[in-house]
């Protein structure tokens, strides 16, 4: 339980640092905030979601989390 807590804090951190830089952070199509991604990924297990960064003029401008489905 303690490994999965250090997670969140890790992700939080990292998520915070984008949105400092001016990086927009997005869930599931939506505009969004670290707090909000953390605990999207810590709570729903089982659920897995995929990172999308995406570079305008080379630089890195959005980071997005969308859930990974089963097909």
């Amino acid at each position: 339980m303690q490994k999965k807590h250090n997670n969140g804090y890790a992700l939080m951190v990292e998520l915070q640092n984008y949105e400092q830089q001016g990086i927009s952070i997005w869930l599931e199509g939506c505009p969004s905030d670290p707090a909000d991604v953390m605990n999207a990924v810590r709570v729903r297990e089982g659920i897995s979601y995929m990172r999308d960064y995406v570079f305008r003029a080379g630089e890195l401008r959005e980071v997005r989390f969308d859930k990974i489905t089963g097909s």
